[in-house]
């Protein structure tokens, strides 16, 4: 498992000893040594090491990774370049493209938001093939709700975008009103309609970010 070696280690270093912390480990260990587990064990912290602490400014919070073969690489919604766009993300980009004009691109590669100070983060970090949720309740939820706290009490505007019923259980922690929350139902094809397409969290983001003197995110992802 890659070790987090940027500015998020301080901060999550009390994580490491915990008991908790400690068993999860030992029981990824075990499934990646018994299953086929995604992400790639080098994977499981990239949210962290493509978005450092300091370059946060907004927070999209997925449920858990991409349980198919080749899909997931550490990132929420993200898949790698030659890997078919999936429904959730195709409508992540049917909404982007209303609300700011993107085109909608060939990839689901999202990378170029991570640098610019998106994190990209699931609440559970593993899942075994083919078994959506398989991971969850191991120990990921503590560990990604320690984040959460950390990313509550930076003293900056920093932009929540809450997706759906598991990611807005995530807001009871977001209490620094220096912070934007947007809320919506989650994109997949079972409730986009019930109010994700229409909800404009790209265009939001961005004003929210220009009032407060912090430069908009480049939505665009390119055609590769």
């Amino acid at each position: 498992m890659a070790a987090i070696s940027n500015d998020w280690l301080e901060p999550l270093k009390p994580e490491f000893s915990k008991q908790y912390y400690r068993d999860l480990y030992q029981k990824i260990v075990e499934e990646y040594k018994t299953h086929l587990v995604f992400p790639p064990s080098d994977d499981i912290f990239n949210a962290f090491a493509l978005t450092p602490l300091h370059d946060v400014k907004v927070v999209i919070i997925g449920q858990d990774p991409y349980h198919n073969v080749g899909q997931a690489h550490g990132l929420c919604f993200s898949v790698r370049p030659d890997v078919d766009i999936p429904p959730s993300l195709v409508n992540i980009y049917k909404e982007l493209h209303d609300d700011l004009g993107c085109y909608v691109p060939n990839n689901g590669y999202l990378v170029k938001w991570a640098k610019q100070g998106v994190l990209l983060l699931n609440t559970v970090l593993t899942v075994r093939a083919h078994q959506a949720n398989s991971h969850r309740g191991m120990g990921w939820e503590q560990f990604t709700d320690a984040a959460i706290r950390i990313l509550n009490e930076e003293d900056r505007p920093i932009v929540f975008i809450l997706w759906g019923a598991p990611a807005q259980t995530k807001k009871k922690m977001l209490n620094n009103p220096k912070h934007l929350i947007l809320e919506a139902p989650h994109p997949s094809p079972l409730s986009a309609y019930r109010g994700f397409f229409g909800s404009r969290p790209f265009s939001k983001t961005n004003a929210f970010l220009e009032q407060n003197g912090l430069s908009p995110i480049d939505w665009q992802i390119e055609d590769v």
